[in-house]
Parts: structure tokens; C-alpha cells; sequence
């Protein structure tokens, strides 16, 4: 399914001019919006592929028709958000979810819509058929010395993938720990994973990154090998020059400063990127800027200080990708509500008067730095991200759009109501 472009020029021309009178007013209310516009149109937040189905709980899954029954229709997926937003330029593919059968048939139909390949993520989190060990009680950690080489050798065939299709940057994320005390010993846990990953970490090419993640619970309930960021950061500090830490908002134990995590991984030089999302109790996944939009623009506000200081690229330097699971809303609207919601708190951190800030911190004038980032969370930028959409050919109001056309409906008659996405 495309969107034809007429449709969006269509749209863009019935709201236009409200458009164009809220874009001057907030052009007068802070200034120079040019280089902020430009910003904008060049960050980019890769879609996960397993991100495109309805998500579910350990209770109950609710499929809500039209899902993606293969890699193509993911890229098509994504291609739809691409061409509604213009800020889904990427996908991220899951193995073994998302085998291609055709690699340059796969490469092609991507770059019709677009796309380019993000990071590719492993899975020992859960056995695949005619698999010859099991990971109950863990992959890279595991006491098994035959079932950690199952693991690294799958997480290299993941590399290979990823060559084959144009990426260059591996994720891991482990859900290896232990459920009760003395079901192993952590020490031996650590150094078998660290021995594991840097087999892995060996079989990188030269441009390739690998990104760590972190998880603080869940799917064990006692211990997880790799539960912080601390854990994390041991492991990618002696892995080499190539490996990061990878932040899920998500993955953290409750009201943890996650801003301040942030700040001193981009200090260390370890930060490799992140998977966007939000959470009321736990790892929700919920809608990015749902329920914490302060913690986001916080988070974006250290970022953006941070790889300035630095002279790093915004948006090309870090990864940056949605992680979220959609259990009651479409898939696509969830995803471009997100997507709206990074742009949002990423511009509002543009907006911080550095030099301000910089003065208050040094007189320890509390209240004039809350006042300063406040005043730039206040802000309403959404017309400056619209008007970033516009200049792209992308649609003035995304969500708005993909209702007008009805695309899931579309999907449903394409596909069928009873689909189920590969991989979920």
C-alpha cells in the first residue's frame, strides 16, 4: 500500500494556513527557527520491525487485523510512516524473525520507500525451531559451554545478516539471569557472558558498533546478568572501542535519573543509543512521551549538551529507535505518536539557553535554572516540527492523514482481519 503524493499536498493545502499562522508565531516567540528546522529534518528514529504488530500481555494478545504477515509488509509498514512523517527513514530487523529470502529483492524494496537498515537485534531470549539447545536458564551466561556457542554463533550469523543487508551496528539484549538465589553463581555468570561477547564482539567488521542493552528485571525475577547500566558499561568497557551501552527508557528500576545516566555514559564515551518508549510501573512500553514527556525533554536536554560539547552529529552519531509494544491502540498511529513526541521534547531541548544555564549552575542559582528549562519545555514547538514535515513532502498533521485515508482499513482488506505479525 502507497500513499499517492497528491493526497498529501491535498492535505497539507486544507490546513496550510493555520498552519503557516502558528509557525510565525512561534518563529516570534523564539528567533532564529531556521537551523532548528534543519535539525529536524535531518533526525531520523528507526522503526523496530517486531513494533508493527499488536503487542500483548501474559494474559492476552488482541490483534487488530492488517498486520504484517512478512519482512516486505514490515517495510511497506514502515515505508507508510516514512512517507507520513519523513522521520522514519530506518527499520531495525529482529533475527531470526526477519530472515530475508532475497537479499537484494529486500534492499530494493526498501530503498523504493526510503529505507534504510538500522541496528540488527539477536534473540537467544527464546528457542527457534529445530533449535539444539534449550535457553531456559540462559544464553551467553549459561553454565553449558555448548549452549553459549549455540548463542555466539547465532549472534554472529545476525552480523552476517546485517552485512548482507547494509547495516552496521548489532544489539544485544540478554533476558539471562536467575530466578532464585544460589540458582548460579554471578561471578561465573559474568565472566562466562563477558567470554561470550567477546567472541561476538571479534566477529564485528571494522564499522561496526555493537550495542549493549540493559534490563533491571524481568524475565527473571532475582538477578539479571545485565541489569544496569553500570553492568553494562563494565561489559563494553572491555570489550573495546566498538561497543556501547544501549538505553531502553524502559529497562530501569523505578524514579531512576535516567538524564543523569545519560549525561555521564555520553561523557565516558559509551553511549551507544536508545530505544524509545514510556512507563507508568515498569517496562510498559508504552507511547514515547506518554506519561513522562518532562523525563523525556530532560533526557534530550542532557543530549543535546552533551554531543554539542562534544561536536557530535545529532543525527548520525547515536542510534535512536522506538521500542514500544502496542497493545490497545494501531500499531501505526502509536508509532507516529511517538515518533511526534521525540521530535517535540528534541526541540524543546534546542530552545535551552546554554549560556544562561551555564551562568545559574555557576552562581548556584536554582531557580533561574529550573526557570530556563522550564520556560523551554513550555514551549509549544509542534508547529516548527510540522513545518520540518512540510519541507520533506510529509503530511502537516501525520495521525490526522492516516485516518482521513483509512490505511488500516486498507491494510485489513489487503492483508485480512486475522492476521498476526511474524515474530509476535
Amino acid at each position: 500500500m502507497l500513499i499517492e503524493s497528491n493526497k498529501i499536498t491535498s492535505h497539507n493545502d486544507e490546513l496550510f494556513k493555520a498552519h503557516k499562522n502558528k509557525l510565525v508565531f512561534t518563529a516570534s516567540e523564539i528567533g532564529e527557527t531556521e537551523n532548528i528546522i534543519q535539525k529536524l529534518i535531518d533526525f531520523q528514529i528507526a522503526i523496530p520491525s517486531w513494533a508493527l504488530g499488536t503487542g500483548g500481555t501474559r494474559f492476552g494478545r488482541f490483534p487488530g487485523g492488517g498486520e504484517p504477515r512478512s519482512l516486505e509488509e514490515k517495510i511497506e509498514d514502515v515505508g507508510l510512516l516514512h512517507a507520513l512523517n519523513n522521520a522514519s527513514g530506518a527499520i531495525s530487523l529482529h533475527i531470526p524473525w526477519d530472515i530475508p529470502t532475497d537479499y537484494q529483492a529486500i534492499k530494493v524494496l526498501a530503498a523504493q520507500h526510503n529505507l534504510k537498515f538500522d541496528a540488527v537485534n539477536s534473540n537467544t531470549f527464546q528457542n527457534q525451531v529445530n533449535q539444539t539447545h534449550s535457553y531456559k536458564f540462559g544464553s551467553l551466561q549459561n553454565v553449558n559451554k555448548a549452549v553459549r556457542k549455540q548463542a555466539i554463533e547465532h549472534n554472529i550469523e545476525v552480523i552476517q545478516q546485517g552485512i548482507a543487508l547494509g547495516s552496521e551496528s548489532l544489539t544485544v539484549w540478554l533476558a539471562d539471569g536467575s530466578c532464585f538465589p544460589g540458582q548460579l553463581n554471578f561471578r561465573k555468570a559474568y565472566q562466562n557472558t563477558l567470554e561470550s561477547l567477546e567472541e561476538i564482539y571479534a566477529a564485528l567488521p571494522s564499522n561496526w558498533k555493537m550495542f549493549l542493552e540493559y534490563k533491571c528485571a524481568e524475565p527473571n525475577f532475582y538477578s539479571t546478568t545485565v541489569a544496569d547500566w553500570g553492568q553494562s558499561y563494565s561489559y563494553v568497557k572491555k570489550l573495546g572501542n566498538k561497543a556501547f551501552t544501549l538505553v531502553d527508557l524502559g529497562h530501569h528500576l523505578p524514579n531512576a535519573n535516567i538524564e543523569q545516566i545519560v549525561a555521564l555514559l555520553l561523557m565516558e564515551g559509551k553511549l551507544g543509543g536508545f530505544h524509545f518508549n514510556d512507563s507508568k510501573y515498569g517496562d510498559d512500553d508504552l507511547t514515547a512521551g506518554a506519561l513522562k514527556p518532562y523525563q523525556l525533554f530532560l533526557i534530550f536536554n542532557e543530549l543535546v549538551e552533551g554531543m554539542d560539547a562534544k561536536g557530535m552529529n545529532h543525527a548520525t552519531d547515536l542510534g535512536w529507535m522506538i521500542d514500544a509494544s502496542h497493545n490497545v491502540k494501531d500499531p501505526m498511529e502509536d508509532l507516529l505518536q511517538s515518533v511526534e513526541a521525540i521530535m517535540i521534547a528534541y526541540t524543546q531541548a534546542l530552545l535551552v539557553d546554554r549560556k544562561a544555564l551555564e551562568i545559574a549552575q555557576n552562581e548556584n542559582d536554582v531557580v533561574r535554572a529550573q526557570e530556563i528549562l522550564q520556560n523551554a519545555f513550555r514551549t509549544d514547538v509542534r508547529a516548527l516540527v510540522a513545518e520540518a514535515r512540510l519541507r520533506s513532502g510529509a503530511a502537516l498533521n501525520p495521525v490526522g492523514l492516516y485516518r482521513d485515508l483509512a490505511i488500516r482499513k486498507g491494510l485489513i482488506t489487503e492483508r485480512g482481519l486475522k492476521t498476526v505479525a511474524t515474530g509476535l
